[in-house]
């Protein structure tokens, strides 16, 4: 393994086979696998790599890099091919369509060898130049290293959603986060095992390793710009991201929908028994008047039953999926060098 005289990168712990359950020649098992779901990132690839390698060698000798096309339609795979013919360490993990982002982090996962696993974005707004932080804490025994984007470079409307839904979603679900959305994030053998072993159609990966966790962090990572491109997630694709993370972790929506209904029918019971008492004081010309109040509060029950029936049938629908035990992703190919 390789040290530096400044001390300016991580030292990794020696992989013990007998504990990650890997089997076969332990020369060939690297200690740190590296994570990295693309979807047409052809613009990034060559800087990503400029950037990462001089990192990962500094690091260790024992480490690769899992690159999962995921359905690219532009010239990603082509230069992960070629990269891959003067780096032997990566290895290119094709999914036959695009499945998203963390179903491709799932796909990763089952081909990372590594005792440490550390997933990023291809984008660089995860700066290689962080993952050194990541490797100093499992040193110090963590199991799970979470991360908090400092200066983020998004823009003003992104930032703000962010924080409204972080909050929102730890006080829902009880998953203490200080930042959801950041993709640089380490896990150890342990937690992917246990992960990959309790299977989940949709899932929210980062909130799904705090419950296998047992001596979690968080720590602050440096974000950046993105080197070159758009986000790939749009604001129906986040709203979806955001709905998986609260109704796959916590009951609480159905319970606010059965308070907020009970809430609903008390106050229209005590309403009727005003307007009964109002008509029987005032006589039939009086509940005339009241028409247009009894529509608005129709109205108002009417859009209060879509909304449930809709919550109910984000839940009964993530049931049937369940049921149907279709998988996550589908491998297309796995590349890789022998050792």
């Amino acid at each position: 393994m390789n040290t530096n005289s400044e001390d300016q990168y991580a030292e990794i712990p020696p992989l013990d086979n007998s504990e990650t359950g890997n089997k076969g020649n332990s020369h060939c098992m690297p200690d740190l696998s590296i994570i990295i779901p693309m979807y047409n990132e052809e613009d990034n690839i060559p800087l990503l790599f400029s950037r990462l390698f001089p990192i990962l060698n500094g690091i260790s000798e024992k480490w690769e890099l899992i690159c999962i096309n995921d359905g690219s339609t532009d010239k990603t795979l082509d230069l992960l091919r070629k990269e891959q013919e003067k780096h032997h360490r990566i290895v290119i993990v094709n999914l036959a369509r695009n499945f998203g982002q963390h179903a491709a982090v799932m796909a990763g996962f089952s081909q990372a060898s590594g005792k440490w696993i550390i997933t990023m974005d291809a984008d660089l707004q995860n700066p290689p130049e962080e993952i050194p932080k990541i490797l100093e804490q499992f040193s110090k025994g963590h199991d799970l290293v979470s991360t908090i984007r400092q200066a983020r470079q998004d823009s003003w409307f992104r930032k703000t959603a962010s924080r409204i839904t972080n909050r929102l979603v730890t006080r829902i679900s009880g998953i203490s986060l200080g930042d959801f959305g950041c993709m640089l994030r380490g896990y150890s053998r342990e937690i992917v095992q246990s992960i990959l072993n309790n299977p989940e159609y949709r899932t929210f990966i980062p909130a799904l390793a705090t419950f296998f966790a047992r001596n979690p962090v968080e720590i602050e990572v440096k974000h950046e710009e993105r080197a070159a491109g758009q986000s790939k997630y749009s604001l129906l694709k986040l709203l979806s991201l955001q709905l998986d993370l609260m109704t796959g972790f916590s009951m609480w929506p159905l319970r606010i929908l059965f308070f907020v209904g009970s809430i609903i029918a008390v106050m229209g019971l005590a309403s009727a028994l005003a307007i009964l008492l109002m008509r029987l004081y005032y006589g039939p010309e009086w509940a005339v008047q009241g028409v247009f109040t009894l529509f608005a509060g129709l109205f108002f029950l009417v859009g209060c039953q879509f909304f449930a029936l809709g919550l109910l049938g984000e839940y009964i629908g993530r049931i049937f999926q369940a049921v149907r035990k279709r998988p996550p992703f589908i491998l297309d190919w796995v590349r890789k060098d022998s050792c």
